[in-house]
């Protein structure tokens, strides 16, 4: 439940009739909420469409959304439509839907979908109601620290196999150029690196996201050759790589954090191409050279 400094959850209901929606704002707005006779559970928003919803969404986050699941949206898109993008737009807002009909199809199909709760309308009060959201945002809560942990899990499985993937390089440029790594013999230097990376995960991120277009190819390549020029070998790469991520997902949401993974194990195959692209004409400027002088 809520402490008593607690600012009221932000609960924003999707119902297109006016009595309906009266109805249960009449009801949330005399819960005590549990903590003080003074204070209130809950800040209430009415919307009358998903596209209302979404107008709302872009300038103001919620706790809890609450959906009538005979809502209809674009396109003839049902309740359940209209839940799924919900979800998919907010995956850590506690979604709660109901049915003026208690169809029991429809609310097993709803917590399919992502629903964190169900109201019945037919013996609800404020108290039932106050519970249910509640309890809605608490299991909510709890999915979403444990996707958390279970995400950190991965990620720091998939930091080790890099960093043991780093240690065991035995590639040509590190035989040439010695086994000490740029961030051990330049760390200001990585430590730019680093920065140049962790802005090309942001812009790879805004990318995917929005569907814009940022040449990333290039600033890649630019990086690719900064690397060379330092003697980089695979190894460092892949400690950019991991450094920089580490970096990146520490104390952000589960989603973006997610992002910056996916976004970066496309990135650092692409660097290393890059890397190999520059010695490999490396090598050939230096075949060029040793002809030349013969």
């Amino acid at each position: 439940m809520l402490s008593v400094n607690h600012e009221p959850y932000q609960v924003l209901l999707i119902e297109d009739e006016l009595a309906m929606a009266e109805w249960m704002h009449g009801l949330l707005m005399v819960s005590p909420c549990r903590v003080t006779p003074r204070e209130q559970c809950f800040s209430w928003r009415c919307v009358a469409s998903l596209v209302e919803a979404n107008h709302y969404l872009e300038a103001q986050a919620v706790d809890i959304v609450v959906l009538d699941l005979g809502l209809q949206g674009p396109e003839q898109t049902g309740g359940l439509g209209i839940l799924s993008q919900l979800r998919e737009q907010l995956p850590t807002t506690a979604l709660v839907v109901y049915t003026k009909d208690d169809n029991e199809t429809l609310i097993i199909q709803a917590f399919q979908y992502g629903a964190d709760g169900y109201l019945r309308l037919q013996t609800l009060d404020t108290n039932l109601l106050t519970y249910e959201l509640l309890s809605a945002k608490e299991r909510q809560n709890y999915r979403s620290n444990l996707a958390q942990q279970q995400n950190l899990a991965r990620q720091e499985q998939e930091f080790l196999a890099l960093e043991s993937l780093a240690a065991s390089s035995t590639s040509i440029t590190a035989r040439l150029f010695g086994s000490e790594t740029i961030q051990e013999y330049l760390p200001e230097i990585f430590a730019e690196l680093s920065q140049s990376y962790g802005q090309l995960l942001d812009l790879a991120l805004e990318q995917r996201i929005y569907k814009v277009d940022h040449n990333l190819s290039e600033d890649l390549r630019i990086l690719a050759d900064k690397m060379g020029f330092l003697k980089a070998s695979p190894r460092d790469i892949i400690e950019l790589h991991t450094v920089t991520l580490r970096e990146k997902n520490q104390d952000v949401p589960l989603a973006k954090a997610q992002g910056y993974v996916t976004e970066g194990r496309l990135m650092v195959l692409e660097l290393m191409g890059y890397l190999a692209t520059f010695y490999r004409k490396y090598y050939i400027g230096l075949s060029r050279l040793n002809l030349t002088t013969k």
